[in-house]
C-alpha cells in the first residue's frame, strides 16, 4: 500500500508541473509594407522558394502552432492554396557543409544548409486556416528570378508588389520539440494561379512584438542557389535589414538535464519513503 501512495505521489508531481495550456512564446511584429519575399515549395512550373527569419529561446520550447501574414498575387485566392509548408532551420555552420560554396557573400548568421524540423500538409502534420485581410502593397519585392548567385546578387529587388493580404494560421498535431538554441522560421505556401510572398516586420521588433538578441534579418534562396542563402536587405536589395511577420506559441519545457535531476529527487524522497516503513 505504501508503495502505491508513493507511485500516486510521483505521478501527481508530474501532472503538476507539466505545462499548460499554449501561450504566445515569440512574436515579430505585424507587417510593415516594406518588402515582400517569395516562399513556395517546388511544384511543377516553380523551382523551390525558401524565406526565413530567425527567434531565439534560450530555454527549451513545445510549440503547439504558430501564424504568419503574407500575399496571395496574381488573382489568387484562399481556394487557390495547394500546400503548406513550415520548416525550422539552425543557424549556420549546424547542419552544414563547412566550408560552404562562396557563392554567397557569406553564409555568417545565415539559416543552416538543411532543415532541423518540418511540417507539412501534405502528410498531416501541419493543419491551417486562414483570415483575408484585404489588399495590401508592400514597397519592394523578392521573386525567384531576382535570385541570383554573387557576384552580381545585388538586384534592388523586383519592385512593389500588391495583392490579398492573408493570416494564416497554423497548428501541429505533434509538438515541434526545440532544445534553446538559435534557429529560423520558414513558411512555405504553394499556390495555384498565383504566388505567395512573405511580409516584413519591424528591424529592431518593436511592442506587442518580443526584442531579442542578436535579432538577425530575413534570408531568401532559390532552389538554384541551395544549399546558399542570401539577405534580403544587405545582399539583394541593397537597403536596410528586415525581419518578417511571425509568431510562435506553445510551452517553455524543461531542459533534458532538469528532468532528470527533477525525477533523481522524487526518486531519492521516495526510495527514503519505503525505507521507513
Amino acid at each position: 500500500m505504501q508503495r502505491m501512495k508513493v507511485m500516486c505521489l510521483l505521478a501527481l508531481t508530474v501532472l503538476l508541473i507539466r505545462p499548460a495550456g499554449a501561450s504566445i512564446l515569440f512574436n515579430s511584429g505585424d507587417p510593415d509594407g516594406l518588402v515582400a519575399t517569395t516562399s513556395h515549395p517546388s511544384t511543377p512550373g516553380n523551382i523551390e522558394t525558401e524565406s526565413a527569419d530567425d527567434f531565439l529561446f534560450t530555454s527549451g520550447v513545445s510549440l503547439d502552432d504558430a501564424s504568419f501574414t503574407g500575399l496571395l498575387t496574381g488573382g489568387a485566392t484562399t481556394a487557390n492554396i495547394t500546400e503548406v509548408t513550415v520548416e525550422i532551420y539552425r543557424v549556420f555552420p549546424k547542419d552544414s557543409t563547412v566550408p560552404p560554396s562562396g557563392n554567397v557573400p557569406t553564409r555568417d548568421n545565415s539559416p543552416s544548409d538543411v532543415e532541423f524540423e518540418g511540417r507539412s500538409t501534405t502528410d498531416g502534420s501541419l493543419h491551417y486556416t486562414t483570415t483575408a485581410l484585404g489588399n495590401f502593397t508592400a514597397g519592394n519585392s523578392i521573386v525567384p528570378s531576382g535570385i541570383k548567385t554573387s557576384p552580381p546578387q545585388m538586384t534592388g529587388g523586383d519592385g512593389a508588389v500588391t495583392g490579398r493580404e492573408i493570416f494564416f494560421h497554423v497548428t501541429f498535431p505533434h509538438q515541434i520539440i526545440l532544445p534553446a538554441d538559435h534557429y529560423f522560421f520558414v513558411p512555405q505556401v504553394a499556390v495555384t494561379g498565383g504566388d505567395f510572398l512573405w511580409l516584413s516586420a519591424a528591424k529592431p521588433i518593436v511592442p506587442p512584438g518580443t526584442p531579442f538578441l542578436p535579432d538577425l534579418q530575413t534570408w531568401i534562396r532559390s532552389e538554384d542557389l541551395d544549399p546558399d542563402w542570401l539577405r534580403v536587405g544587405t545582399d539583394i536589395i541593397g537597403d536596410a535589414p528586415h525581419n518578417a511577420s511571425f509568431s510562435l506559441s506553445g510551452q517553455f519545457v524543461p531542459e533534458p538535464s532538469t528532468w532528470g535531476l527533477l525525477f533523481g529527487g522524487l526518486g531519492v524522497v521516495a526510495w527514503k519513503k519505503l525505507r521507513t516503513h
